[in-house]
């Protein structure tokens, strides 16, 4: 997913971090105040403690509470994770989890899941979405137009 999605995007490319460089504080650097971050993980939704939801990097989860040390969150994330958008009510009027995190911290929009992903099917829909982000699509139009038939991923506050 990762190699063909970096293939879309010219000089500079990406930052990637794999083979064991994924950890939390790499990633949180890597996307700290980021015009796009894209983090194909497995992912955990936490009903009983949204905010421990988490991304499973190379060291271990990467929460929603971790999420909070970034100093400036990315202007765009994609979350190709299980799970990823799924939030809790809190109180009378508060939704935490991940997605959640993000958009407090100032997000403006994020790709994520609200269910279990398939992880061969998730590939082609990422590659066709970022294909629409980097030939200049918005956010959620370049995910109406990839994902056809699936559902599992939403664009939230696009």
């Amino acid at each position: 997913e990762i190699q063909a999605i970096e293939e879309l995007y010219e000089d500079p490319g990406p930052t990637v971090l794999e083979g064991g460089t994924a950890t939390a504080q790499a990633v949180l650097e890597a996307m700290d105040g980021c015009r796009l971050a894209h983090v194909a993980a497995h992912g955990t939704f936490r009903a009983d403690s949204p905010m421990f939801s988490s991304l499973h990097l190379d060291d271990g989860p990467l929460t929603g509470y971790d999420l909070e040390r970034l100093r400036r969150a990315p202007y765009r994330l994609v979350l190709s994770s299980c799970d990823s958008a799924q939030m809790a009510a809190v109180g009378a009027d508060e939704l935490l989890g991940l997605a959640t995190a993000l958009l407090h911290l100032g997000t403006a929009g994020i790709v994520a899941s609200v269910v279990p992903v398939n992880d061969e099917n998730a590939v082609p829909l990422m590659v066709r979405l970022h294909a629409g982000l980097s030939s200049g699509l918005g956010l959620a139009e370049a995910l109406r137009r990839a994902r056809g038939d699936d559902v599992s991923f939403i664009a939230i506050g696009a």
